[in-house]
């Protein structure tokens, strides 16, 4: 599976998310080759409503074990709203400068509330 754009990330993540607890924010996670071809999905199970952990460490070590030149990562907002959070914006960002120092490019950040998505690089965020 290609990654090219937005919709086919959401295409990719929507069922993560139809199968997640509605009480709690779930996280996911495509590593991708130079062509952008899926080679792993990594689905880091819910721990808060209102609050996902994005965890730069893991995200990393996994990019580099799988050999992984870009990502894109996704989560719910059980609220329903799928804007981005002032922390999500800040925590994207730091895992997309972390990632690009060692050759690695975050393509986009989907938040998903139902089956509305919002991509925090068309709204100019990432």
């Amino acid at each position: 599976m290609i990654i090219a754009t937005a919709q086919d990330a959401a295409d990719l993540f929507r069922p993560c998310f139809a199968d997640a607890p509605q009480d709690a924010e779930t996280l996911a996670i495509a590593h991708l080759d130079s062509g952008r071809r899926l080679i792993e999905l990594v689905v880091v199970p819910a721990e808060s409503r209102d609050h996902v952990d994005l965890p730069v460490r893991r995200i990393i070590e996994d990019a580099l074990r799988l050999g992984a030149v870009g990502l894109v990562m996704a989560h719910n907002h059980p609220s329903g709203d799928a804007q981005p959070s002032w922390d999500d914006i800040e925590s994207t960002r730091e895992i997309a400068e972390t990632a690009a120092r060692l050759g690695i490019r975050l393509h986009d950040h989907l938040i998903f509330a139902g089956e509305e998505f919002q991509s925090l690089r068309a709204m100019g965020l990432l």
